[in-house]
């Protein structure tokens, strides 16, 4: 299956796939420099932990191409305020804080080094991050789409494919690589108001990739559940708490509800680096609060009165016990949370 050309790096440009035209116009932005890129990542022109994790990279290595000083601790401080800029940017993905830290670590581990190499291995690093990510996904799909059999009519939220990652794929990743071993997947995807990634990507991609795919509204989850027609749920996440709990896209956490309370297993795909050791607890996990427009309006079309009080978060905490399995690149992780997600941090 050929890879989503989601984010790349080419003559020291970051390309990207502009997410926000989709499904109707497949639109590549160019970009020069870190704020641009973090610009990009804040508006959503690139989305998925996974996917942001990468452009963050990319934009440490374009903003640490422009540092024009002479020693060291100058080039560091400027590299630090550069992924200081790119951490403002969307608080809850672990993805981009994990990425950020890694670009510094890779800088101060060659600080010995001229600082033109450094600028260099900067950008190896991006690309390694990159390259981890898809071969990542790959080892996700092959662990989970055992979870699978032929037939099973999955129901997943959001999008959690190769347009959330290098071109690949996490809860996506599992439903492609149960086709390539044969399985036939159908696949719900609820449309994930306000901001419709299922309707708009997910549909996309899936269409884009021959699998059958069938669009529902969010509220027909349940109905849907009730009659039997779905076999399991698989999501992706943006952050995972030491003991389990789950942060994705809003309207995760009641699609769990309803997978426990018509016994439908739901699963959790996600790579290690989503998971946040530091964090005990999903209620620990900071939610971000976006634009009310995405609310009052769908596209340029206001739907709801001038004035009205809006709420508008954009990820919720499914609690560990609603959760069947969480499937990572290095095997699946079972209740209890706290043991076998410590056991997989510690395999490395």
């Amino acid at each position: 299956m050929d890879l989503i050309k989601t984010i790349e790096w080419k003559d020291d440009k970051v390309v990207m796939l502009d997410q926000r035209r989709l499904p109707t116009e497949e639109i590549y932005n160019t970009y020069e420099d870190y704020l641009s890129v973090a610009q990009a990542i804040k508006n959503m022109t690139i989305r998925g932990a996974p996917a942001i994790g990468i452009a963050a990279a990319m934009g440490v290595a374009l903003g640490a191409m422009g540092i024009g000083v002479e020693t060291f601790d100058s080039y560091y401080e400027k590299l630090v305020a550069i992924c200081e800029r790119l951490a403002e940017t969307r608080p809850t993905a672990v993805n981009l804080f994990w990425a950020l830290d890694r670009m510094k670590a890779c800088a101060l581990a060659n600080k010995d080094r001229p600082l033109d190499d450094i600028t260099e291995m900067l950008k190896a690093e991006a690309l390694r991050i990159y390259a981890e990510d898809i071969e990542s996904n790959r080892m996700i799909g092959r662990h989970g789409q055992k979870l699978l059999k032929d037939g099973m009519t999955v129901l997943t939220h959001c999008n959690a494919g190769g347009l959330a990652t290098g071109g690949y794929g996490t809860a996506l990743g599992v439903i492609y690589a149960a086709s390539e071993a044969g399985k036939r997947i159908h696949v719900i995807a609820d449309e994930t108001r306000p901001r419709l990634q299922g309707a708009k990507l997910t549909a996309w991609e899936l269409q884009k990739h021959g699998l059958q795919v069938t669009v529902i509204s969010d509220t027909m989850a349940g109905h849907f559940m009730k009659q039997g027609k779905i076999d399991a749920v698989i999501v992706g996440a943006d952050r995972i708490a030491a003991n389990g709990d789950v942060a994705n896209k809003i309207g995760t956490y009641q699609v769990a509800v309803l997978a426990q309370r018509h016994k439908v297993p739901f699963y959790v795909a996600a790579p290690i680096s989503t998971i946040d050791p530091k964090i005990k607890s999903g209620d620990e996990i900071p939610i971000e609060e976006r634009d009310p427009h995405e609310i009052t309006h769908i596209g340029s079309i206001q739907i709801t009165p001038n004035y009205v009080k809006v709420l508008n978060p954009a990820f919720d905490v499914t609690p560990a016990e609603l959760i069947t399995a969480i499937i990572t690149c290095r095997g699946i992780a079972e209740p209890p949370y706290i043991e076998s997600i410590a056991r997989i941090l510690s395999n490395a």
